[in-house]
């Protein structure tokens, strides 16, 4: 008869196991990223680290030995996400111990875990290649949703760096930014001292201006009329034979 497995908190004497698999674990993930190296050493202070800020670490255990763990955090709600979430931040069993319920008693446990915490769901990001877990989550009824993007940080300050025109474009508009800053200090500034100078400052009432420009070009067509009507009493007379400078005897003495 297969002996059961059981799952519970963490303990202090469990710690350098889940360590030592935590270690395995980074040697069997299939991206560059995760499986940087790593010793159990460094292992065992993040787990401390993390059950000193609120995460929780389940162990499975078989026949006395610790044969998997699973760590969780509850997430409370955030800007994108409003309800409380359970986020399976890891979860591994040892190889000899596969295929024996261990995987499916730890989620169990962190099903329970949820549900007491009032979480609506609960998370999962397994390794992109990791195809055995994507199964194993699958067929529990996990599904696809955003997916995670990750970049070393090296790579992205030097793709950042390449991104000259961009930056170029930020600039400009912030100089234009404080061009329109510039010009309108200097607006109120000279305001300020027109005003100082008991000079007006605001808007200019052009109605008196105008009525006096109407005035005048009345008066300058009435003076141009009558100049017309001059030049056109002197040609009447020229038309009638009266010369200007002429006496009318000169006129009639016939040629």
């Amino acid at each position: 008869m297969r002996a059961a497995v059981e799952v519970r908190p963490v303990e202090q004497d469990d710690m350098v196991d889940v360590a030592y698999l935590a270690e395995r674990a980074v040697e069997e993930s299939p991206t560059a990223v995760q499986g940087s190296p790593v010793d159990a050493s460094r292992l065992l202070e993040h787990l401390s680290v993390l059950l000193g800020t609120g995460g929780q670490v389940l162990v499975a255990t078989h026949e006395g030995e610790v044969c998997g763990f699973v760590v969780l955090r509850v997430i409370d709600p955030l800007l994108f996400a409003t309800t409380t979430s359970l986020y399976v931040d890891a979860i591994f069993v040892s190889p000899g111990a596969r295929r024996r319920g261990v995987g499916h008693a730890l989620l169990a446990a962190a099903a329970a875990v949820a549900g007491e915490r009032g979480a609506e769901n609960v998370y999962c990001a397994p390794a992109p290649g990791a195809r055995g877990m994507h199964r194993f989550l699958a067929r529990l009824g996990f599904a696809p949703t955003s997916g995670h993007r990750v970049v070393a940080t090296a790579t992205l300050q030097r793709r950042l760096a390449q991104e000259g025109p961009r930056s170029t474009r930020t600039t400009v508009r912030v100089g234009r930014r404080e061009a329109t800053r510039a010009a309108i200090e200097d607006l109120v500034a000279r305001r300020r001292r027109a005003r100082a100078a008991g000079l007006p400052t605001g808007p200019v009432d052009l109605r008196a201006f105008q009525a006096e420009r109407d005035a005048a070009l009345r008066e300058a067509a009435e003076r141009a009329a009558d100049r017309v009507g001059d030049e056109a009493t002197v040609d009447g007379f020229t038309a009638l034979g009266v010369a200007p400078g002429r006496d009318a005897a000169s006129e009639s003495v016939p040629s």
